[in-house]
């Protein structure tokens, strides 16, 4: 018998552009991007809100693309929101105007939308032809301050969050920051919880810098949530280019602070709760937890309630508390899908400071509870 290993070094070129009005003639990052691969075929994909909201946005893309020397395939308007996710029925759609474009792997998908909307036509883009070059714009502030520029695509299945899915990197993400400022107020506000997290796990100076910044960001003013919005991702994407684990080969996803009961609680909800307040219930449950377990002091709980709250976003959220046939609180359930999505030995981040994670390898149930309880509390003396 005879065994070969073999080394086989990939790497990916990581490209994000912040920019504004990227369709306009004046604006050549995107054709810049697209001449970097040689390729010449492209197609559009948009988000109905988006382009609902922006009902000149087709006409520019045709006048865009009218003065570039490409093989222009149309634009395809479908549907967006967590439902896209719920099964895979626009990954199809997307398949079939991919197939009936001739799009190949040479081609250009352009996906302009939020972030459920990015997952599944990225999904799509993913696994035609093994691959056909995607090309994100993000445009809620949960896309582009984290999930945008990220590396993996997904829908969810068997009540599970993500559980089909693929690692693909973008051939390129630009953040047209035109996009951000149309969302609704509470959904603009929401999504900086994933730089909240990002600040948390990596970034003490950037955490500091949202304290300080805590009353215009709160209030949507646009240059600072603008400038809030490009250190979330540029702190995400490089921590996925230089932590060495960019496919998640390890157990460890520290990306993922707060998100076992986020998404075991968007799950829970039949994706009625929003990643955003899931993941800020998450994140002040495992935040909670790091003091109580010794790790983290509790005047940094304190400083992270605060910060939530400036942001008017909830800390607990009653599914915490449903049960199970057998009594126990359906959320801790998470654990094990956590841990189950990601193959391996169990492993939570938790917090000894801001800016500094501490991996852990077991959770105890029962102090959760407790914990739990301490949200609850907190909450209903704010409400």
């Amino acid at each position: 018998m005879s065994r070969y290993d073999y080394q086989i070094p990939v790497t990916f070129e990581h490209r994000i552009v912040f920019t504004r009005n990227a369709f306009s003639a004046e604006n050549q990052e995107l054709s810049k991007i697209l001449a970097e691969g040689g390729g010449r075929r492209v197609m559009v994909f948009i988000e109905e809100m988006v382009a609902a909201f922006w009902p000149n946005l087709t006409d520019e893309i045709l006048a865009y693309f009218s003065g570039l020397d490409l093989d222009f395939r149309g634009i395809q308007i479908l549907p967006g929101g967590e439902i896209v996710k719920s099964d895979d029925s626009i990954v199809k759609q997307v398949w079939e105007a991919i197939d009936s474009a001739h799009l190949d792997r040479h081609s250009y998908a352009i996906v302009i939308g939020g972030g459920a909307f990015l997952d599944a036509v990225g999904y799509a883009t993913a696994t035609a032809h093994r691959g056909v070059r995607l090309v994100r714009f993000p445009t809620t502030t949960l896309s582009q301050n984290d999930s945008g520029v990220g590396v993996k695509c997904a829908i969810n299945s068997f009540g599970k969050k993500n559980w089909i899915g693929a690692f693909s990197v973008p051939f390129a993400v630009i953040n047209d920051f035109r996009y951000l400022h149309t969302q609704d107020e509470e959904t603009r506000r929401g999504g900086l919880i994933e730089a909240v997290k990002v600040a948390l796990v990596r970034d003490a100076d950037f955490f500091k810098w949202i304290k300080n910044h805590l009353e215009s960001l709160a209030a949507l003013d646009p240059e600072t949530l603008e400038a809030c919005v490009e250190k979330s991702a540029l702190l995400h994407a490089q921590h996925i280019a230089t932590s060495g684990d960019p496919f998640e080969t390890g157990s460890s996803r520290p990306l993922d602070f707060g998100h076992w009961a986020a998404h075991k609680l968007e799950a829970m909800a039949a994706y009625q709760l929003s990643h955003a307040p899931a993941v800020a219930v998450g994140l002040a449950l495992d935040v909670l937890y790091s003091a109580r377990i010794g790790l983290l002091k509790f005047s940094v709980v304190d400083q992270v309630f605060r910060v939530l709250d400036g942001l008017k976003l909830s800390i607990y959220h009653p599914g915490l508390d449903w049960l199970d046939d057998h009594g126990k609180r359906r959320v801790l359930g998470g654990i094990d899908e956590f841990r189950e999505h990601l193959g391996g030995e169990l492993t939570i981040l938790l917090l000894e400071d801001i800016g500094k994670g501490i991996n852990v390898h077991q959770l105890d149930e029962t102090l959760l509870g407790e914990c739990i309880n301490e949200l609850k509390t907190r909450w209903e003396a704010s409400v």
